[in-house]
C-alpha cells in the first residue's frame, strides 16, 4: 500500500500536491468545495501531515535552544519547566546548553548556535561575562533571542526579568528592620544587570536608614561553592562587626550557612541572612532560610511565549515586549529578632 502522503491525496482527488497542501493549510487560494473534498480524503485515509518535511519546506527547525549557567538553582530549574510547558504546547523541542557560569563556554555556544541550528534562543548570561560582541554577533545572525533573569542590556531585543531594584532594597531594609546595620552584600557578579540593580537597592536602603555604603562589605562570589564558602568565612572573620547577610544568589546563602558553621556563629543569634532564592526546602533548613522569591516558572513562561510568538509570525522581537515580574519576600527564622 502506498504511503498516505500529499502525493497520493493529489492523485485520488486529480489536484496537483500544491493545492492540496493549501487546502490542508486553509489557504483562501483553494475554493471551500475542494477544501471540503481534501479534508475528506485525508481523515478517510487517515492522513498525518510530515512535520520534518513541512518544517524544512519552511526552513525551520521545530527548536529553541535554552542556555543557562547552571542547572544546580532551583530558579533555573523552574523556568526549565515553565519554557518547556509552553514549546510542548506549541509541538517544539527544546535543547538545554549550560555555561557553567564561564565566559568562554558562553562563546564557544553562542558561535555554535550562530550555524543556525535552533529557531530561536532563550538565554540568561554567565556571570563570567566581561563584554557582550559574541552575544551581538549571535543577535545579528539570529535576531530572535529573548533573555531572562540575566540579560544582555546591549541587545536591542526582549527580556523577562523581575523587580530586581526593589528586592534588593526590600531585603537589605527586612534586615535593618530586625536590627542589623552592619549588613554584607554577596554578589556573583558586578558586571550583570540582576546584580547591580540589586546592588543599587541595597544602597538604597542604606541610604534611607542613615548607614553609609562601605564597599569592603561587598563580595563577589564567582568561584565554586568551597572557594565561595572560604570567601565568606573570611569576611566575617575579619569584619566581626557584621550583623546581617544580603546574598543575591541562592548558592551564596547556602555558602553563608556553612560558613558560619565553620566559625561557630549561630543564626540569626549572631548573625542575620537572608537570600534570593528558590529553593523548594529553604523553610527545612536550619534556621529556616528567609528568602526572596522569584516567579520562577512564570518567567520561563513568558520568555517562552514572546519567543514562540515572533518565531511563528516571522516577527522581531523588540525592548518593549520586555515582561517585569515581582518576587515575594518569605520572612523565615533566620532573620528573626532574638
Amino acid at each position: 500500500m502506498n504511503p498516505v502522503n500529499l502525493k497520493r491525496l493529489a492523485q485520488e482527488l486529480n489536484l496537483s500536491i500544491a493545492t492540496v497542501s493549501r487546502a490542508l493549510q486553509d489557504s483562501y487560494e483553494v475554493s471551500p468545495q475542494t477544501k471540503e473534498r481534501v479534508r475528506a480524503l485525508a481523515a478517510e485515509l487517515d492522513y498525518r501531515p510530515n512535520e520534518y518535511a513541512s518544517s524544512l519546506r519552511r526552513n525551520i527547525s521545530k527548536t529553541i535552544g535554552v542556555v543557562i549557567p547552571e542547572v544546580n538553582n532551583h530558579f533555573f530549574s523552574l523556568a526549565i519547566n515553565g519554557i518547556e510547558e509552553v514549546a510542548r504546547q506549541n509541538d517544539y523541542h527544546v535543547l538545554i546548553y549550560l555555561t557553567h557560569e564561564d565566559f568562554e563556554r558562553e562563546v564557544a555556544i553562542t558561535q555554535y548556535l550562530t550555524g543556525g541550528r535552533v529557531d530561536g534562543l532563550l538565554m540568561s548570561v554567565a556571570s563570567g561575562s566581561q563584554e557582550f560582541g559574541h552575544l551581538q554577533k549571535l543577535h545579528a545572525s539570529k535576531p530572535a533571542i529573548v533573555f531572562f533573569d540575566r540579560v544582555c542590556d546591549a541587545l536591542q531585543t526582549a527580556h523577562v526579568t523581575t523587580n530586581d531594584y526593589e528586592s534588593g532594597y526590600q531585603a537589605t531594609r527586612h534586615l535593618l528592620e530586625a536590627g542589623c546595620r552592619h549588613v554584607a552584600h554577596l554578589l556573583v557578579s558586578g558586571n550583570l544587570s540582576i546584580g547591580r540593580m540589586r546592588m543599587q537597592g541595597y544602597q538604597a536602603a542604606l541610604q534611607e536608614a542613615g548607614l553609609p555604603f562601605d564597599d569592603t562589605l561587598v563580595l563577589s562570589g564567582e568561584g565554586d561553592d568551597d572557594h565561595n564558602t572560604a570567601l565568606i568565612a573570611n569576611l566575617l572573620r575579619a569584619r566581626p562587626e557584621i550583623d546581617g547577610v544580603f546574598a543575591s544568589v541562592e548558592r551564596l546563602a547556602i555558602s553563608t550557612y556553612l560558613a558560619c558553621q565553620t566559625l561557630n556563629l549561630t543564626i540569626p543569634a549572631d548573625l542575620k541572612v537572608i537570600g534570593f532564592s528558590n529553593l523548594g526546602v529553604a523553610a527545612l533548613l536550619n534556621p529556616a532560610l528567609t528568602t526572596i522569591t522569584q516567579p520562577a516558572y512564570e518567567i520561563g513562561r513568558e520568555a517562552a511565549t514572546i519567543l514562540l510568538r515572533a518565531i511563528e509570525k516571522k516577527r522581531p522581537i523588540l525592548p518593549t515586549q520586555s515582561v517585569v515580574l515581582k518576587s515575594e519576600l518569605f520572612p523565615r527564622r533566620s532573620t528573626a529578632r532574638e
